[in-house]
């Protein structure tokens, strides 16, 4: 099943990403999403392997962002796409069929196109702010009108500079869950306070099995 708090770990050095995520996994979260932008080329493939010995240990699910040949030869949980990169029909085509897909969306065609490409779940935002200037931040209503929109059982978490006082009014529009960076980093503890206002637990998880 795929947890309600995803932990995306941004980090620009291949030592903060792995403190970051040594930490976090210490203080209980169940998936990180491994972003390497930041990471030269011929490095990432070295760090993925070093952060799967982490999450392994603490049997934490580990998704990467954009590099699905990564995720195919280290056996990841799944890969999380950019609407820049690959179309999940064409990633899932090369994929394990127990890795999963996420995606993100920005506007309710982007989240119609990846339902219609079988999708496992959208990530929607980014909520509140952002630093691209061609994209404009989601507020609650945006939120709401989407979810009532879509009306779809496949998981849409919401993600931007979301903090722990945003969960409760985010969940009323019909979110399903939570990718969050900046607020963990500030504070790994706070792991603990979103899985409790997201009621997030082994039982309480969303569809999709990782086989």
């Amino acid at each position: 099943m795929i947890p309600k708090l995803h932990y995306l770990s941004q980090a620009t050095t291949a030592t903060t990403h792995l403190d970051h995520i040594q930490k976090a996994c210490s203080s209980g979260a169940e998936l990180i999403q491994l972003d390497l932008e930041h990471i030269l080329e011929n490095e990432r493939l070295t760090l993925a392997t070093e952060v799967l010995k982490i999450t392994s240990h603490f049997q934490t699910r580990l998704i990467i962002r954009s590099h699905y040949k990564i995720a195919i030869e280290l056996k990841l949980d799944g890969v999380y796409l950019l609407p820049t990169d690959s179309s999940p029909t064409h990633v899932r085509e090369q994929l394990y069929s127990w890795q999963s897909i996420g995606a993100a969306a920005h506007h309710l065609q982007d989240c119609e196109d990846l339902l219609s490409n079988d999708v496992d779940y959208i990530a929607l935002g980014p909520f509140k702010t952002t630093t691209i200037d061609s994209v404009k931040p989601l507020d609650l209503t945006v939120y709401k009108i989407l979810m009532e929109s879509l009306d779809t059982e496949t998981p849409v978490l919401a993600y931007g500079d979301i903090t722990t006082d945003d969960v409760d009014s985010l969940l009323k529009t019909g979110i399903s869950g939570l990718a969050v960076s900046l607020a963990i980093d500030n504070d790994f503890n706070s792991i603990k306070t979103f899985n409790e206002l997201l009621g997030a637990s082994s039982t309480g998880e969303m569809r999709h099995s990782f086989k």
